[in-house]
C-alpha cells in the first residue's frame, strides 16, 4: 500500500474510534428489555428521566417506535452520577469503549482485519467505507457483551497488490479478516489465511471457487446459478397444489430468462404442469391460462417496472371479471426497488419475493442501527439495497460474535447461530473438504391482510 495512504487510513480508523467513544461518554450501560417493561419503569429503575433515556436512544423519538422484549437500549448516567463521577474516571471509561490499539490488547481479544477499498475515489470505495462503518458499529455493540476487539483496516483498491498489504506484521496476527472485494485478490489472501490459521470472510460478489479448496473461507456471496436453483426448489416447496403460470414479458433487456428456464426444468422434473402466456396476448387468451379449481401463482420473466405495471393492469381486469379467482405472484429481489409505488399491489396479489436480505425500515432494530450511524458519522447511509452499513453491522455481529463463542470451531452453520440479523441473515454449509458457503435464503411474503412475513428455507 502507498505509505501516505497507509498513514491516512490508520488515522481514519483512529478517528472513527474516537468518534465512537465520544458518543458513548454519557452512556453508563445497555439494558436488555424484558417482557412487559415500559420506558417509565426502566427510567425509574435507573433514576433517570424519560427525556434523558430518549436522548441516548434517538430511535425512541421516531414515529411508531415501540419498546420490544429483547431490545437493547442505552442507559445514561443519572444526573447525580454525572456530578460525582471524577473527570479522569470518565476519560478512563471512554478509553476502554473500543479497544483498537496494540497497547490495549490482552488475552481474549479478537483481532479483526479489514482489507477492502476504503477510499472516496469511486462508488466501490464509498460503499466499502459504509460497510466498514457498519463493522465499527457492530464492534461497539459487541463490547457491551464484554467482547474485546482489536480492529485494523487496510485500504486495498483495485489496482493494488494485496501481497504487499500482507507484509504488514499486524496482518498475520488477525483472527478474522473481512475482504477482499476483487476476485484476483482472493487466492493470495486465502493462501495467507490458510498459512496463518485466520478465518477469511469474503463479503461480496466474486467469481471463482476458492471456497471449495480453502477451509478458512466464509463465502457470503451466492452465484446467480446457485440462487436460481435454490429459488426454484423453494418455489416447488412453497406452491405445492398451486397452478403455475409463466408470463413472457417479451422484454429483450430482461436477465430473468435463466431463472424461468431453471424453474421450468424443476417443474418438469417434479411432474408439475404449468401454463405459458404473454403480456401481449388478448384478455381472452390470457384468462385461459388461469384456473378456478385451485390457486394460481404467476411468474413473469422480467424484473423491470414497466412490464410489472402492465401485469398488474392485466391481473386487475382478470380479477374483476372472475371474483372467485385466487392469484399469487412470485417475483424478484429487484422488486424491492418498487416498494413505494407497488406495495399495495404486492399485498393485493399475495406476492412472494425471493431474497438473501430484507430491509425493513419500520423495524426497531433497523432504526436503532440507522440512528446510531447518523449520530456517529453525521450522515445517513447511502440509498442502496441492501444497505451496506447494515450489511457491515450484521456481518460484524455474526462473525465476531460467533468467533467469540465458538473460537476456531466456529463454522456459522446450524446450531451456531448467535445473532438475529437486522437485514442480512447468514447460515453456512461446508463445501466438500473446503470452506463454508452461505446458504441463507428466504421468501418475503406480502400478505393480503397487509402484514409481511419472512419465510426462511
Amino acid at each position: 500500500m502507498n505509505k501516505v495512504l497507509r498513514y491516512f487510513f490508520f488515522f481514519l480508523l483512529i478517528h472513527f474510534s474516537i468518534d465512537l467513544v465520544a458518543q458513548d461518554a454519557s452512556i453508563k450501560q445497555q439494558h436488555k428489555v424484558k417482557k412487559s417493561e415500559t420506558l417509565f419503569g426502566i427510567a425509574k429503575h435507573y433514576s433517570i428521566s424519560i427525556e434523558e433515556l430518549m436522548t441516548v436512544n434517538p430511535e425512541m423519538k421516531m414515529e411508531g417506535y415501540q419498546l420490544k422484549k429483547g431490545d437493547y437500549i442505552n442507559i445514561p448516567f443519572s444526573t447525580k452520577e454525572k456530578k460525582t463521577q471524577p473527570k479522569q474516571a470518565q476519560n478512563n471509561q471512554q478509553q476502554i469503549q473500543v479497544k483498537d490499539q496494540v497497547s490495549q490488547k490482552k488475552d481474549g481479544t479478537i483481532r479483526v482485519g479489514v482489507m477492502l477499498p476504503l477510499h472516496d475515489l469511486n462508488g466501490d470505495g464509498r460503499r466499502m467505507i459504509e460497510y466498514y462503518r457498519g463493522l465499527l458499529l457492530a464492534c461497539d455493540r459487541l463490547k457491551k457483551d464484554n467482547i474485546s476487539i482489536d480492529i485494523r483496516a487496510w485500504n486495498v483498491p483495485i489496482d493494488s497488490d494485496i501481497r504487499t498489504t500482507l507484509l504488514d506484521q499486524d496482518a498475520a496476527k488477525c483472527d478474522l479478516i473481512f475482504g477482499p472485494l476483487y476476485t484476483p485478490m482472493v487466492k493470495p489472501l486465502a493462501d495467507f489465511c490458510k498459512k496463518n490459521d485466520i478465518k477469511l470472510v469474503i463479503p461480496f460478489s466474486i467469481s471463482g471457487n476458492d471456497v471449495a479448496s480453502c477451509d478458512k473461507i466464509f463465502q457470503v456471496y451466492q452465484t446467480p446459478e446457485t440462487l436460481n436453483s435454490i429459488t426454484s426448489e423453494s418455489f416447488i416447496k412453497q406452491f405445492s397444489g398451486y397452478h403455475p403460470i409463466i408470463v413472457d414479458a417479451e422484454d429483450p433487456n430482461s436477465d430473468k430468462g435463466a431463472f424461468t428456464t431453471e424453474l421450468r426444468r424443476q417443474l418438469d422434473k417434479n411432474g408439475i404442469s404449468y401454463s405459458l402466456t404473454s403480456l401481449k396476448s388478448s384478455d381472452e387468451n390470457f384468462a385461459k391460462s388461469f384456473t378456478l379449481s385451485r390457486p394460481n401463482v404467476v411468474i413473469i420473466n422480467t424484473g423491470r417496472s414497466p412490464e410489472l405495471n402492465t401485469l398488474f393492469q392485466r391481473l386487475d381486469r382478470l380479477s374483476a371479471a372472475n371474483i372467485n379467482l385466487s392469484v399469487s405472484l412470485f417475483g424478484y429481489t429487484d422488486w424491492f426497488i418498487y416498494i413505494t409505488p407497488y406495495q399495495n399491489y404486492f399485498h393485493k396479489y399475495d406476492t412472494y419475493i425471493p431474497t438473501t436480505f430484507y430491509y425493513n425500515s419500520s423495524s426497531n432494530d433497523t432504526r436503532w442501527v440507522e440512528a446510531n450511524y447518523k449520530s456517529w458519522f453525521k450522515n445517513d447511509m447511502m440509498y442502496a439495497l441492501p444497505h451496506f452499513g447494515l450489511t457491515g453491522f450484521d456481518h460484524g455481529c455474526f462473525f465476531i460474535g460467533g468467533f467469540h463463542k465458538f473460537g476456531k470451531a466456529f463454522t456459522g452453520g446450524k446450531g451456531q447461530s448467535t445473532y438475529r440479523a437486522v437485514q442480512t441473515p447468514l447460515q453456512f454449509k461446508r463445501i466438500g473438504q473446503g470452506g463454508m458457503q452461505n446458504e441463507e435464503f428466504m421468501l418475503i411474503h406480502y400478505k393480503k391482510d397487509k402484514s409481511i412475513d419472512a419465510i426462511n428455507f
